[in-house]
């Protein structure tokens, strides 16, 4: 997400996020290396997000992508995670790329996609297409893709119907669309200074650390549901 145009609008959501954290303990991350079975042939899991999937401001390995490789090399899953994280994007962006980046076979699609566009008050329901569209697209390529879709909240400085409608699309989809749904990326580290860059929108490595345990708890049983 870009600095210059978001600053304006976070303070109220770090208040609003800071109160929607804390809900559930982290999933621990896997203790133990394990090594997949021999020739057994990874499957790849693709994460269609914005700068907080890319990683801005650290190192690739300390994104929450990066980390969910760790996580899966450690349990032995064959299992191989692609980030085509992009700074600022939007729903509409992914929308444009998705059908190039299906050009390579795809197993599980992350969709963390969707703050850029109620930054900028775009209507939820354009984003709801969008996210939507993404959804299918992906089936009619790979009809036996797994699709974990990354919920995100906004500020109320937009008005209390705006955030209700836009923080309500991410169920709706998963219900809709039978996803499987993270209910808020950023549980557990929006508004927590501590895990947040100076920028106080881009987690640092302890806070990308905390999303990707908040994802594994709803991507582990999916990865080990593909393997049986």
């Amino acid at each position: 997400m870009k600095k210059s145009r978001v600053f304006r609008f976070f303070l109220p959501l770090l208040l609003l996020i800071a109160a929607c954290g804390g809900r559930e303990e982290a999933a621990p991350a896997p203790a133990e290396i394990a090594t997949p079975p021999a020739g057994l042939a990874r499957q790849t899991i693709l994460v269609l997000g914005n700068s907080i999937a890319a990683g801005l401001g650290v190192e690739p390995e300390e994104s929450f992508p990066g980390r969910l490789q760790q996580f899966i090399d450690s349990t032995g899953l064959a299992f191989e995670v692609v980030n085509a994280g992009v700074s600022g994007e939007t729903t509409a962006g992914g929308l444009g790329r998705i059908d190039w980046l299906l050009r390579q076979r795809v197993d599980v699609l992350i969709i963390e996609l969707g703050g850029n566009d109620g930054l900028r008050g775009t209507v939820p329901e354009a984003t709801k297409a969008n996210l939507v569209a993404i959804i299918e697209r992906t089936r009619d390529r790979y009809p036996e893709a797994d699709i974990l879709l990354a919920g995100m909240q906004m500020p109320p400085n937009l008005g209390q119907l705006y955030t209700e409608r836009f923080r309500e699309i991410f169920p709706e989809i998963a219900a809709e669309h039978d996803t499987h749904l993270v209910p808020f990326l950023l549980d557990r580290v929006g508004g927590v200074a501590s895990l947040n860059q100076p920028d106080g929108i881009h987690p640092t490595p302890e806070g990308h650390h905390i999303v990707a345990e908040t994802v594994w708890r709803y991507l582990e049983p999916v990865l080990r549901a593909r393997m049986l």
